[in-house]
């Protein structure tokens, strides 16, 4: 806002020259209505994907292992009881929104396909007004191997980048629980009375591990910490939060239906994701290999 001193300068100025007011004030007034219309397009949210064109399988249970690390016992006798699903592959959809470029928000929905523990495919797209895209990412880490496909070109085979897509792939079948006890190469370790070890497969061999914290009162997992690399480039890993911040049921199971991911000294997260739908155990031996929902 112009001080009184300035817009009587300005006024000023403007006779002295002999610029007609309306001629500075319909230019003024374009650029507030932009501004107004694109604050808002911003913050509408698009319609979800349509339904996966793929049937779920049958979903077999097995019973709790025994020997877990006491919190995370809590934890699935919290969710599941004594039985737990066996998930094999699943296909996650929802809405998010996104901060790719520093605090711009951005409205997007995506849909998150697995073959638990081995492949990831991800395809998000942003969206203003809710109907125009604006940002398609295509994303996918299939048997050891990262591709990473935005508007700003495409990268591959990037040791570093695939180090952040198997840490970023066992974080996210966090969501279904009874995933990370699906694969046998996964263990749970020790840590303290509201914190344990998850121990996972290594990109190109050896292992990964996250600690995750418990809720004391609740016994739900609350975060996964891990060291991750952030971009192919980087020198060092960086401290990398993924935050379970609601749970609800998705296709009859427990899913934490609300998650956020941090970066360490971020003043708020790169994402939060809202998983809407879940496919589970459905052939995906073709489907894991396309592009776009």
């Amino acid at each position: 806002m112009l001080s009184s001193c300035a817009r009587s300068s300005f006024l000023v100025y403007c006779r002295a020259v002999r610029i007609p007011l309306p001629v500075l004030t319909i230019p003024v007034a374009v650029l507030v209505i932009l501004f107004a219309a694109l604050w808002v397009g911003l913050r509408i949210a698009p319609a979800p994907f349509p339904k996966v064109p793929l049937a779920a399988g049958s979903v077999e249970t097995m019973p709790l292992p025994s020997g877990l690390p006491a919190p995370v016992e809590r934890y699935y006798r919290t969710i599941y009881g004594e039985r737990l699903p066996v998930i094999r592959s699943m296909v996650i959809s929802g809405r998010a929104e996104i901060r790719p470029f520093g605090s711009l928000t951005l409205q997007a929905r995506f849909r998150f396909t697995h073959i638990v523990g081995r492949s990831y495919r991800h395809y998000i797209e942003a969206m203003l007004f809710g109907v125009i895209p604006i940002m398609k990412v295509n994303e996918s880490y299939i048997d050891g191997s990262s591709r990473f496909e935005t508007p700003a070109g495409l990268e591959e085979g990037e040791p570093k980048s695939e180090q952040a897509a198997n840490l970023g792939m066992w974080a996210e079948l966090s969501t279904a629980p009874a995933a990370l006890l699906s694969d046998p190469r996964v263990r749970w370790e020790p840590l303290d009375g509201e914190s344990a070890l998850l121990v996972v497969p290594g990109d190109g061999g050896g292992t990964e591990r996250f600690v995750v914290r418990f809720d004391p009162g609740t016994g739900l997992m609350t975060l996964m910490e891990v060291m991750r690399y952030q971009k192919k480039d980087s020198a060092e890993k960086t401290l990398w939060v993924t935050n379970a911040v609601a749970w609800g049921k998705l296709g009859g199971y427990p899913f934490n239906t609300v998650g956020s991911a941090w970066w360490y000294g971020a003043k708020e997260p790169w994402a939060i994701f809202r998983a809407e739908d879940t496919v589970l155990n459905a052939d995906l031996s073709s489907y894991i290999n396309g592009r776009g929902p």
